[in-house]
């Protein structure tokens, strides 16, 4: 049940990071996300379900195009 409840929450949540235009496409979000949580398609995206919030992706950008959420 606890586990229920942490997906719950997330999914009312806001995501605590977002990536803006500013993306340059590099890929070092992704290879340093801890969970995988980064994909690459016509954009770059955070799952908010795989998502830990640990802050890594928006450490490692050289871009600073990954910011916390409002």
């Amino acid at each position: 049940m606890p586990n229920q409840l942490v997906l719950i929450i997330k999914k009312l949540k806001k995501m605590a990071y977002v990536i803006s235009d500013d993306c340059i496409a590099c890929g070092t979000c992704i290879d340093e996300c801890p969970v995988g949580a980064i994909s690459e398609g016509d954009i770059y995206s955070i799952d908010p379900e795989t998502c830990t919030e640990c802050g890594t992706c928006a450490d490692v950008c050289p871009s600073e195009a990954i910011h916390p959420g409002e």
